[in-house]
């Protein structure tokens, strides 16, 4: 490969969770037109594939990031167990943030176990490891607002790398008051890439990385996302990466910018299988 041609990942599953919708199929129907945006709670679904205890425990976005992760493994008919992955977040557990900061305020401050071990970064992908039995290298990274595009990044490279697929997971969940008001992130909501080095039969498009001018000051343009759907891209973190979700939907050539370390963004091109 020329070191002037572009890296190549191609996106074999996808999964979306958010406010109003429970699936890729319903995303994908909205990001193209063809059906109106209803608002409403995201729906959780209840962690199956967790053991009893562990499913006891599961917090809001250990639930979405499961949930993502596997409707993109079985679109692609891969097993979970054996992919590396790469887990993305701006803040982790919103409400655990919570419960600790509340604990911490008060005059009892024992924190138990669960509290304290849904604190780390890393809780999801640790609780996707015991659900899939995936022993794979893990990644998990925050990055703020850039959480997106610097998951998307390392994914990307991962796959050029070891020329082998990545799944990556990007998911946050909601502060409750008084941490709402400094962070407001509307609800929980997660989406999952499975990225694949070369094109396969249920591949759904193809992400081009250049090697030179990735990151630009330019920004990118949200105008081609019906506008109910635009105003979810400030309103959570992950949906930072409805443009790139839009353009995989849309089933055509694209330039897609996803917003990086401010004033950069993060500029790939999208393209059909």
């Amino acid at each position: 490969m020329s070191a002037r041609e572009p890296i190549t990942a191609w996106v074999d599953g996808i999964g979306l969770l958010a406010p109003g919708i429970g699936d890729w199929a319903t995303g994908r129907a909205l990001l193209r037109g063809d059906a109106p945006y209803t608002p409403a709670p995201t729906a959780l679904p209840a962690p199956e594939v967790l053991p009893a205890a562990e499913r006891r425990r599961a917090s809001r976005i250990v639930k979405a990031a499961l949930a993502v992760g596997l409707e993109a493994c079985r679109a692609a008919g891969a097993d979970p167990a054996t992919l590396a992955n790469v887990f993305a977040s701006s803040g982790g557990d919103g409400h655990n943030g919570h419960e600790l900061c509340e604990l911490l305020a008060g005059d009892d401050r024992q924190i138990s176990p669960t509290r304290f071990h849904n604190s780390v970064h890393n809780a999801a992908s640790g609780y996707w490891s015991i659900a899939t039995g995936a022993t794979p290298a893990a990644q998990v990274l925050g990055a703020y607002d850039a959480s997106v595009a610097a998951g998307l990044l390392e994914a990307i490279t991962q796959v050029h790398a070891s020329g082998a697929p990545v799944l990556l997971v990007a998911a946050d969940s909601e502060y409750p008051e008084p941490l709402h008001a400094k962070r407001p992130i509307q609800d929980t909501s997660a989406f999952a890439l499975l990225l694949a080095p070369a094109q396969g039969p249920r591949s759904l498009g193809r992400l081009l990385l250049p090697r030179q001018g990735a990151l630009r000051d330019t920004a990118g343009d949200l105008t081609d996302l019906p506008s109910a759907l635009a105003a979810l891209v400030d309103a959570m973190p992950p949906m930072r990466g409805l443009p790139l979700l839009a353009a995989l939907a849309g089933g055509a050539a694209r330039h897609v910018a996803l917003p990086y370390w401010p004033p950069q963004w993060l500029w790939l091109d999208v393209a059909p299988a």
